[in-house]
């Protein structure tokens, strides 16, 4: 049986982690993940934390090893994590160009076919409308009459000006 994983904290490291555990604003695994080091330190054994955290002893081993490999970095989840965005700012930038420059007005299932085949990029018409809604272009809006979604054109917009 393998020796178990101790590691010794100074009286900084364990205040640091100590205070990054009540932390607000860090990410909740990340304030785990630093009392899991504390406990460790006091003499708790991994299966033991395991079981406070209900995660499996893999998860602690490998927050110990991080931590004795890469100190407080190692406390944080990596970057690249999650799904990659399907689509640039450019993109955004030339629907929006798009909507203001030409003569007529899209819908946003029109604003997805024309990303597509314009700009290789496969978004769905809900995706493509609540982008556009977040960005809050100026002077467009969602008509909502008759239950159609289309978004206006500042250009060909039915208020005088």
């Amino acid at each position: 049986m393998p020796a178990p994983l101790r590691i010794v904290l100074t009286e900084s490291e364990d205040r640091t982690l100590s205070e990054l555990r009540v932390a607000k604003t860090v990410a909740q695994r990340t304030r785990d993940r630093a009392q899991m080091l504390r406990l460790n330190a006091q003499g708790w054994v991994v299966p033991a934390i395991a079981e406070i955290f209900e995660c499996q002893e893999q998860t602690v081993r490998e927050t110990i090893r991080r931590w004795q490999q890469q100190g407080l970095g190692g406390l944080w989840d990596a970057s690249g994590r999650g799904a990659k965005a399907k689509w640039q700012e450019a993109d955004m930038a030339y629907l929006e160009q798009c909507l203001e420059q030409e003569a007529r007005t899209y819908n946003s299932q029109q604003l997805a076919q024309k990303l597509e085949q314009e700009r290789q990029v496969n978004l769905s018409a809900d995706r493509i409308r609540r982008i556009l809604k977040k960005r809050a272009l100026v002077g467009s809006g969602l008509d909502t009459r008759n239950g159609a979604d289309k978004i206006l054109s500042t250009k060909h917009s039915s208020k005088p000006t």
